[in-house]
């Protein structure tokens, strides 16, 4: 697939992540083996700022008071209406009512364009949608790389944009709108966990003495929001190593986020113990204060408790606040036993009924057990493997997917507790089934790997780095109705037109050659697709009769496509060619274009959900 068309000098990747952001970059015209990260200018304290190696996904809302005294001032905006970074967490963990925070998680759910945060914001203060605030934490990245390079702006680089392997077609597209919204209208999707492992393979020189023909590798991706897995075959083609991503998981809202929020609780049972009660903002401002505690544990292995202060609400608290302390063996039994249990290759997570009211949240998992998610994730990857796969014969008769090597990312996994638990209970699972230990490869730093790999990722699309393949392991069809003359009794004749064929790899496109169609457009249509489990050989517009008897269908969309550009009246039939792009993510996109060119319509379906 073709790069951008830009005076671009880099490849950037970019990591906005749930808990924190990074960006990284390798230039195009040199022979630079790896890519470098990017230090973030931000507010760290009032009236300083300084570089970090990551931006904190946190947004400050100043008061009426600190806009109008100009108390935040950033070198491209005097009077910011968010405040991004370091100091907005620490600030909002005082204010919670003033802090944004987990807007990508936001984006995964029907309310990412709603101002609906922070959600708990008093009536006075202005609230943001998750599009918005996610904008707003691309535009810090963008203004800082610019401010830097001057003659390099970001908007005309090469941008890669990581976002979790489980994001379905409306977080993807939400994504994308943050980053037209931030001025980067062209950017490039890359999943989270290749991401990662691009990253590994850039920083490990000799990585192919690494991983050996055969090895299927998973990487476990656990972050701030979300739980993210993907399998990857070590494969030779032509007496070369091959990397094809072979399974991605589903998305699990569930990460670090959780984790403070279960340490949360166990204080507010401390507190309560006491005869203190907390309300609704002190428990936010707990949650943030829990966060601090672990990171504190989790970091200073000498440490055996740390103090966990809360403002207090009324004058008859000493000092203003409440005051305990998260000791090291609590907050093990709550993280490790709660959200790393020990259990069985069979396990599946368990979803409790719903309730039919709620409050207004993210929908986060209902199981926190993230190794009966791994479970389930290693058995459902059988049916996600090609029947021709040379893997399908060291699998029969095995229960689940068998991984030989592992690649740990994502903040939670700074821990080496929870790895070596989710090692030890693979390797149980392993054993039971008869296959060796499992093999750990040594990580990128987990806060920078996913940009690093996505600035590599850049290179390696263009033909100059290693790439982790996949592609379809079927052909798809799109249903195209006959133009023959109506019948009595019988229904329009639908053929099948092949729009990617078995094989085609993802982050390539093609044009369907010699063809001219006549779309509708202005009114409700349907457009089928199919797929072919037995049909190998087609090719990118071969017309298959009768679809309805000869392929397996799929799905049915239903939508009107706009006729604003073409000034027709409704069930105007517009002549089109097409043009396919499998993206990055597994997202089929069929392009019509108007053979006038005035005016093009874009179909998308995400394979990675139907038949794959």
């Amino acid at each position: 697939m073709k790069t951008q068309e830009t005076s671009s000098r880099h490849f950037i990747g970019i990591d906005l992540g749930t808990t924190n952001c990074a960006l990284a970059s390798l230039p195009q015209n040199e022979t630079a083996e790896k890519p470098e990260p990017f230090q973030i200018s931000q507010i760290i304290d009032q009236g300083m700022q300084a570089p970090r190696k990551t931006l904190p996904s946190f947004e400050y809302i100043p008061t009426e008071a600190e806009a109008e005294n100009h108390v935040y001032q950033l070198a491209w905006d005097a009077t910011p209406e968010l405040i991004a970074g370091e100091w907005a967490r620490k600030q909002g963990e005082k204010l919670p009512g003033r802090l944004i925070s987990s807007a990508k998680s936001w984006l995964s759910t029907s309310s990412g364009k709603l101002k609906n945060l922070p959600l708990t914001a008093p009536a006075d203060v202005p609230k943001y949608s998750a599009v918005e605030a996610s904008s707003c934490l691309l535009t810090h990245l963008k203004q800082e790389w610019n401010l830097a390079h001057p003659q390099e702006p970001l908007e005309q680089e090469e941008l890669i944009l990581t976002v979790p392997a489980s994001f379905d077609a409306v977080a993807r597209d939400l994504t994308l709108e943050a980053a037209k919204m931030a001025g980067l209208p062209q950017v490039v999707l890359l999943e989270e966990p290749v991401a990662a492992f691009y990253a590994w393979i850039s920083h490990t020189p000799d990585w192919r003495k690494e991983v050996s023909v055969g090895d299927v590798v998973l990487v476990c991706d656990i972050g701030g929001g979300t739980t993210d897995f993907s399998l990857i075959a070590v494969e030779e083609v032509k007496g070369e190593l091959q990397l094809t991503r072979i399974a991605v998981g589903n998305h699990i809202l569930l990460g670090g986020d959780n984790m403070d929020l279960a340490l949360a609780r166990t204080i507010q049972l401390k507190f309560e113990k006491e005869g203190k009660t907390i309300n609704q903002s002190q428990w936010l401002s707990l949650a943030h204060s829990c966060r601090h505690a672990k990171e504190k544990l989790l970091g200073d292995a000498s440490l055996a408790e740390v103090p966990v202060v809360l403002p207090g609400r009324g004058s008859q608290l000493m000092g203003g606040t409440l005051q305990t302390r998260l000791t090291r063996k609590e907050m093990m039994e709550v993280l490790l036993e709660g959200f790393f249990a020990p259990c069985s290759a069979s396990d599946i997570p368990q979803e409790p009924r719903k309730t039919g009211l709620r409050t207004v949240g993210l929908n986060y998992a209902s199981d926190p057990a993230i190794l009966k998610h791994l479970a389930h994730f290693l058995r459902e990857s059988l049916r996600q493997i090609a029947p021709d796969h040379s893997l399908n014969s060291k699998l029969e008769g095995k229960s689940f997917v068998h991984p030989s090597v592992i690649l740990f990312n994502g903040g939670v996994t700074h821990a080496t507790a929870f790895c070596e638990r989710i090692q030890n209970v693979l390797n149980q699972w392993l054993k039971e089934e008869g296959s060796p230990e499992i093999k750990v490869l040594k990580a990128t730093d987990p806060d920078l790997a996913v940009a690093l790999g996505a600035a590599y990722y850049g290179q390696a699309r263009s033909g100059k780095g290693v790439r982790v393949r996949s592609a379809t392991t079927f052909a798809y069809y799109l249903g195209v109705e006959s133009s023959l003359p109506a019948i009595p009794g019988m229904p329009p004749v639908l053929n099948g037109l092949c729009v990617a064929p078995a094989g085609m790899e993802e982050g390539t496109a093609l044009d369907i050659p010699g063809i001219e169609f006549g779309l509708v457009v202005g009114e409700m249509v349907e457009f089928p697709f199919y797929i072919s489990r037995t049909r190998p050989e087609d090719q990118a517009g071969s017309l298959i009769e009768d679809a309805r008897s000869s392929l397996e269908e799929l799905a049915i969309i239903e939508t009107t496509l706009s006729r604003e550009e073409t000034a027709q009246a409704s069930g105007t039939v517009i002549p089109v060619t097409l043009r396919v792009v499998l993206t990055e993510l597994g997202s089929l996109e069929i392009w019509c274009d108007a053979v006038d060119h005035n005016g093009n319509w874009k179909l998308e379906f995400h394979l990675r959900k139907e038949g794959e």
